[in-house]
């Protein structure tokens, strides 16, 4: 009776359990073991299926061009003065001494439709580009997993790619080229900007944690330069189409320790849009001939520096070790409460981490980051050989930079990475990994046949 009662007393809220129903259970010993096992064990499931699971990222992959898809300074500058049809002589020159001062190296990749004159930017190029850089990310990833995940393992697909949409979608391909299974759960993602794979990953991170143990998913981030190319004679429109270069990356994300490179850590997303100067920094808009591209003010540089002090508040108290903590606290009651003078203490977030992912939207952004954060040359030179070898690949880009990091042989057990990112909005994310486990043999990844000329001096100036 007692163990019925017990059973039932399981069943109804908690809140409706009077201490009357309680006492009524504990009549003789063997009933008083008996409940509080059951209780026990009630309370054990209970605690199991509410904790949070830990996510892990199990491996990842990048697209990396063949040398037919390569842009030397050389390629670039004669391709601006062929477009004069397009574009005035002063625009073409200005895209020129842009490109001189972008910190973009000689190596980066282009889709085969901006070869054309005029560049082709219909939907059968799109599609073409997007066939090319995804599909190669996604069978890298599933390479470097070594069979440990294989297509059909994938339960979700999460797909962010900001400016191009086409019907199938994005994830519907990934599917139909891999197969996946009738069930497995897709989500595409649009207008997300450079934040579009951490999104991604606060995402999958939220499905994994109530998932089943074992579950797997597959998270592929592009940006397609194929229908982004801007032809008009704005100056603050013609910036992308010399910082955007081609890329693309896959991560595949499990809640099982089992073959996992990384834990993920804490996320944190801010959004400073309620500021004018912020939602209007990059803006998606047509010219005064009616020619659509994307806006990137002046004032962007600034907007993100602003935005990254905001995104601090609320990330610093997530990650950084208490004595760093606690000199914050006594900065602020120093300033604020005692009035005294003095510089107020800038958190060191080096000490709650040994690498940086920093964005690479340009090295005007990097500078502001760098300053912001306290970091140093070496802390930012993942960011700045990315920018340099590969350009800005949107959201991609964060990936190689981890990349980077690996074939440098850096990347120790245990080690903490910090991944920083900034989309239109402004939209500020940042992601922390816990190494796992480091590469047994390192293939390098979109760095194979080139890292051992890394870093390279780079002749710009703050």
């Amino acid at each position: 009776m007692a163990v019925a009662a017990a059973l039932a007393m399981l069943q109804r809220p908690w809140t409706t359990v009077s201490s009357g129903d309680l006492i009524s259970l504990f009549t003789d010993p063997f009933h008083v073991v008996m409940v509080m096992t059951l209780l026990g064990a009630g309370a054990v499931m209970q605690w199991r299926a509410c904790r949070a699971r830990d996510v892990y990222l199990v491996e990842y992959g990048c697209f990396l061009g063949e040398p037919r898809h390569r842009i030397p300074f050389a390629m670039a500058r004669e391709h601006a003065r062929q477009l004069t049809h397009l574009v005035d002589d002063e625009s073409a020159r200005f895209m020129v001494r842009l490109y001189e001062k972008s910190g973009i190296g000689e190596e980066t990749s282009v889709p085969d439709s901006y070869r054309y004159i005029p560049p082709d930017s219909g939907v059968d190029a799109s599609r073409e580009e997007a066939e090319l850089v995804i599909f190669s990310a996604v069978d890298k990833a599933f390479a470097r997993s070594r069979g440990g995940v294989n297509p059909s393992d994938i339960d979700a697909l999460v797909f962010t790619c900001s400016f191009t949409t086409l019907t199938p979608e994005f994830a519907d391909v990934i599917v139909n080229r891999y197969k996946l299974r009738p069930d497995v759960r897709s989500v595409n993602l649009s207008g997300m900007g450079c934040s579009g794979a951490l999104i991604c990953v606060g995402l999958a991170r939220n499905l994994l944690r109530v998932a089943a143990p074992g579950t797997h998913v597959l998270i592929v981030a592009t940006e397609l330069l194929s229908s982004l190319l801007y032809t008009g004679t704005k100056r603050e429109m013609l910036v992308p189409n010399v910082l955007f270069r081609m890329g693309a990356a896959a991560m595949i994300m499990s809640n099982s320790p089992e073959r996992a490179r990384f834990r993920l850590g804490p996320i944190v997303r801010t959004l400073t849009a309620a500021q004018d100067m912020d939602y209007r920094c990059a803006f998606q808009e047509e010219d005064e001939q009616g020619i659509t591209g994307i806006n990137l003010s002046k004032d962007l540089p600034v907007a993100a520096a602003n935005a990254l002090k905001s995104h601090i508040i609320a990330f610093g108290p997530a990650v950084l070790p208490v004595s760093e903590l606690l000199r914050v606290a006594f900065s602020f009651f120093r300033h604020k409460v005692l009035g005294m003078e003095g510089k107020v203490y800038r958190p060191a977030f080096r000490k709650a981490f040994q690498h940086f992912c920093i964005h690479p939207g340009g090295r005007r952004v990097l500078f502001e980051v760098q300053k912001g954060l306290g970091l140093s040359d070496g802390d930012m030179e993942a960011s700045h050989m990315t920018l340099h070898r590969f350009g800005n690949m949107a959201s991609s880009s964060l990936l190689y930079e981890l990349a980077y990091i690996e074939a440098k042989g850096r990347m120790g057990k245990g080690d903490r990475v910090c991944m920083i990112s900034f989309s239109p909005g402004i939209d500020c994310s940042s992601v922390v990994w816990e190494c796992v486990k480091p590469p047994a043999e390192p293939d390098n990844g979109p760095w194979a046949g080139c890292i051992h000329r890394y870093p390279v001096q780079l002749l710009i100036k703050k």
